[in-house]
């Protein structure tokens, strides 16, 4: 049963200036390991931006908005995206199912949560 969904698009150009004008911003939204994944990619703020969509669409897909760092997007060994939640109060879902496109300007994500029983 489908308890969220969540949808979000970003313009790469926008999370590029937030970082480049206070360094901090990165440190307040994204987990080390997100940081240093986007860090060593090319077109470092595209993959930033995907990972800022992420997360927006997961706050609208729960109804609410928890710590930016409790939620740290992964990559399985096959490339496929994955949520994972550190939040202490109760989020009642039991699967994250995580789409993100991008092009040179904009990243979009998507998020569905599932609930099995």
């Amino acid at each position: 049963m489908i308890v969220g969904i969540g949808i979000d698009i970003i313009e790469v150009k926008r999370i590029k200036d937030l970082a480049e004008k206070n360094p901090e911003f990165l440190l307040r939204i994204f987990t080390p390991a997100e940081i240093d994944y986007c860090s060593r990619k090319k077109k470092k703020f595209l993959h930033f931006a995907a990972r800022f969509a992420v997360k927006e669409a997961f706050f609208k897909a729960i109804g609410k908005k928890i710590s930016w760092k409790d939620v740290e997007l992964t990559n399985l060994p096959t490339g496929k995206p994955q949520l994972k939640i550190n939040a202490e109060e109760k989020i009642y879902f039991d699967t994250a199912h995580v789409s993100i496109s991008h092009l040179e300007e904009y990243a979009l994500a998507m998020v569905i949560l599932e609930k099995l029983k």
